[in-house]
């Protein structure tokens, strides 16, 4: 097994990576940013090296220094967690040609599927269903007017590099069309250098769910799928494993096209190929379509490690040091059910613009698993995605899982910044969430209500709950708390919910008992 390895990452993968390595005795070194100095994926390895400034291009972004980097430090192989380098062959290629092992798929994989219309001609060509629509290099304006009018509307215009939503348009009548592509061609051109389009069928009840893939090179096997329909503006929100209401016939179909995908690119390490589902008449082995394959671990594995018991970490480590599948396809069963929900600093009253500034405090419930990469008195940066924490709960069922989520929500205490906390208490509360109903534009219907409640006045036991994690008396009671001598102590806290001041009198008469 490796010694030493470099990821080349920053926040909370970066600290999911160390955590399996370092229990494996692999030494992990970090890059950091200026922004980063002081960040918990710096303190957590056991070298960190400093790579440029604090936006991404002059850093993340910087393959050649990441490069160097692990060739001073004397690491063998770079892990690229998510995001930045993680899907650049380029990147990968570098990496190799200075003789270390880049743990995940090689570049001629990442090149098949890196370009959307590209991969969807591939898949089709190997069996692989694919919604219906173009796919090619004619992206003459008035050509992809007549076939999206032959497609029939609605249709969705969407770039053919990048991800995230971005260069992405839903037209509904013919009309509207021309002014979405100018506007999608001018967003994916500036986000990704590539302003190239397809046009495909717009799935008028459709839900995202996908299959995780690994691969050794030779074989693969799937891990089952995940649901990641809860999302707003194509970004997802809540994800689940498995999907509700799947089929075991459902499951066979969509499990044998993501292996084929795999298996027909040579794929090795862990991936996940993206599959729209029209969900208007239940879950139907005739319904799906390959979307995209995602060449890097994605951020929701949590889930699929927790119905299956397996760390996809170790097997990323394994399989890049030269050792076969750990496990194959009838090895792998589903325990129970799985649901992540992603804590951001972000406003949803206010079109869930990402908020910076300093968490005064932040307390992450035990009842949910949480990967995060943020303390008490961090700063969340503007430079980089504002995730506060992932917070996975497990269950045999998944009533008891969304239970155990909503329990957890409730439980989590952050301050200092706005976050979506309260809109993912009412999400996973929604009836048709919790009647397993769901499809990607469940947020959008109901986005009113869910931001209404996000922004609801806190009661006063939550006033008196804020002074009490301001002055730092939520934990275990010290026995010198409040001491004073011949009468209680007493102290104003000031608060601020959004423009809402108020004064706070503490007083405090005991370690435990505060008024």
């Amino acid at each position: 097994m490796f010694e030493k390895i470099l990821i080349a990452n920053r926040g909370e993968i970066a600290c999911r990576v160390m955590a399996t390595a370092q229990s494996m005795g692999i030494a992990c070194v970090a890059v950091y940013s200026d922004a980063d100095r002081a960040a918990k994926h710096v303190a957590m390895a056991d070298q960190a090296v400093h790579i440029g400034g604090s936006k991404p291009a002059e850093s993340y972004l910087r393959a050649d220094v990441i490069v160097a980097a692990a060739l001073a430090c004397g690491a063998e192989a770079i892990h690229p967690g998510y995001g930045f380098l993680s899907e650049n062959p380029d990147f990968v290629e570098a990496v190799e040609t200075a003789g270390l092992v880049f743990i995940g798929p090689s570049a001629s994989a990442m090149r098949a599927m890196g370009l959307k219309d590209q991969a969807k001609q591939l898949m089709q060509a190997g069996g692989v269903p694919v919604v219906p629509g173009y796919h090619g290099d004619n992206q003459e304006p008035a050509f992809l007017s007549q076939q999206a009018a032959e497609i029939g509307f609605p249709v969705l215009i969407k770039a053919v590099a990048g991800g995230g939503g971005k260069g992405m348009r839903l037209v509904t009548q013919r009309s509207d069309f021309a002014e979405a592509l100018a506007s999608a061609q001018a967003e994916a051109l500036s986000g990704f250098g590539n302003g190239a389009v397809l046009i495909e069928k717009y799935i008028t009840t459709p839900r995202h769910i996908e299959i995780q893939v690994f691969g050794d090179g030779a074989q693969a096997v799937h891990l089952f799928e995940r649901d990641c329909s809860l999302q707003r503006r194509h970004q997802k929100v809540i994800e689940e494993a498995p999907a509700p209401g799947m089929t075991p016939e459902m499951r066979a179909a969509m499990g044998q096209a993501a292996v084929t995908a795999a298996q027909m690119i040579g794929y090795k390490g862990a991936g996940t190929v993206e599959f729209i589902v029209d969900a208007s008449d239940g879950l139907r082995p005739d319904r799906f379509w390959f979307m995209e394959m995602n060449t890097r671990l994605q951020v929701e594995h949590p889930v699929t490690e927790a119905i299956t018991g397996v760390d996809l970490v170790a097997w990323q480590l394994h399989v890049a040091f030269g050792a076969p599948l750990p496990l194959m396809q009838a090895a792998l069963s589903i325990n129970g059910h799985a649901i992540e929900a992603r804590l951001y600093a972000e406003d949803p009253a206010n079109d869930f613009l990402p908020a910076t500034g300093r968490l005064s405090h932040l307390r992450l419930s035990p009842l949910a698993r949480s990967d995060s990469a943020v303390r008490s008195g961090d700063i969340i940066s503007p430079y980089y995605d504002p995730m506060i924490a992932k917070l996975v709960t497990h269950a045999p069922t998944r009533s008891a899982a969304l239970k155990r989520m909503s329990r957890a929500l409730s439980d989590c205490e952050v301050a200092g910044t706005v976050t979506n906390l309260a809109f993912l208490g009412g999400l996973v509360a929604h009836p048709e969430f919790m009647a397993g109903d769901v499809d990607t534009g469940l947020i959008a219907r109901s986005q009113t209500l869910l931001t209404t409640l996000a922004v609801a006045p806190p009661e006063p036991w939550l006033w008196a709950q804020a002074a009490l994690a301001a002055a730092g008396l939520t934990g275990v009671p010290n026995w010198d708390d409040g001491l004073t001598l011949w009468a209680p102590l007493q102290h104003r806290i000031d608060l601020q919910h959004r423009s809402e001041m108020r004064q706070v009198l503490l007083r405090s008469q005991a370690p435990d008992q505060h008024h």
